[in-house]
């Protein structure tokens, strides 16, 4: 079942999606070389206190941390630990979301630290980014979830090819429903199944995580005896973008984006609904 929410409801999820802005901003500036993961989590913890926000990541299934920090081949789930010290030329995914009363945003942002990087990781970055913002164009009242993840496969689909000859969308992992809980129905995936049908019809009070994983390389991966950490399987890097959105009577509104996705949806002739928190 699919949980309809109330603009109220939308209302505080914004609020959470804020604060998820807010631990992006602050985690990227510090993911610098010589930072240890464990540093960016300790960021995350404090932006939750200060915003009087509750984590959902931290103890969801008995995962132990504030937030995901993904390195290189790690896809997503990766777990922070002082043991892992960021170098310049990684590719980094943070993965964090916030609840504000019992509502919850999540959202994931890829950044590079320091320098050095080659031009197919920052394509990489710029493909996922890319595709989760023709996925959230999607997201329109009427439409299926099938076109989502048909918006998404099909930007990826039409980029021009890296050396390492394509790129892999992860397969095992997908968006998802969020509201009242952090994961909720209907998966989403981020290219067309014809097996799983159509999916549900989009309706205003409609909200779903969009977020495309894309590897260099394979699409298949493999989780590490930790039971969270998510690698690709030929050990090639990948990178991971996500926003929680709501669909609105008047349009879409991107609930972790600062400026609630008015300016990018603009590029893609698709009006933002208003903030209501403005």
């Amino acid at each position: 079942m699919v949980e309809i929410k109330t603009p109220g409801q939308i209302a505080k999820m914004r609020e959470a999606g804020l604060v998820v802005a807010e631990i992006h901003r602050r985690c990227a500036a510090a993911a610098v070389p010589g930072a240890t993961t464990k540093d960016l989590d300790d960021v995350a913890a404090a932006v939750l206190a200060e915003r009087n926000a509750k984590p959902n990541f931290l103890g969801y299934g008995g995962f132990p941390a504030t937030i995901c920090t993904s390195v290189n081949d790690v896809v997503v789930h990766g777990i922070p630990g002082r043991d892992t010290v960021l170098a310049s030329g990684d590719l980094l995914s943070i993965d964090a979301g916030a609840i504000v009363d019992g509502w919850h945003a999540d959202a994931a942002l890829t950044v590079f630290v320091g320098d050095g990087h080659a031009p197919e990781l920052t394509e990489l970055s710029r493909v996922t980014e890319e595709s989760l913002w023709a996925g959230i164009a999607a997201v329109r009242k009427g439409g299926r979830l099938v076109d989502v993840s048909r918006a998404i496969e099909t930007y990826i689909r039409r980029q021009p090819l890296p050396s390492s000859g394509k790129y892999g969308i992860v397969e095992s992992y997908g968006g998802h429903g969020i509201g009242s809980e952090m994961h909720m129905d209907p998966h989403l995936l981020n290219y067309v199944d014809r097996r799983r049908g159509r999916g549900p019809r989009l309706v205003p009070g409609f909200c779903l995580a969009i977020e495309p994983m894309i590897a260099l390389g394979t699409a298949k991966t493999h989780v590490l005896p930790d039971e969270w950490t998510v690698k690709t399987n030929d050990g090639t890097w990948a990178a991971h973008w996500e926003h929680s959105v709501a669909l609105t009577e008047e349009g879409p509104l991107v609930l972790t984006a600062v400026d609630g996705g008015r300016a990018k949806l603009a590029e893609l002739g698709v009006t933002a609904a208003p903030d209501p928190l403005s």
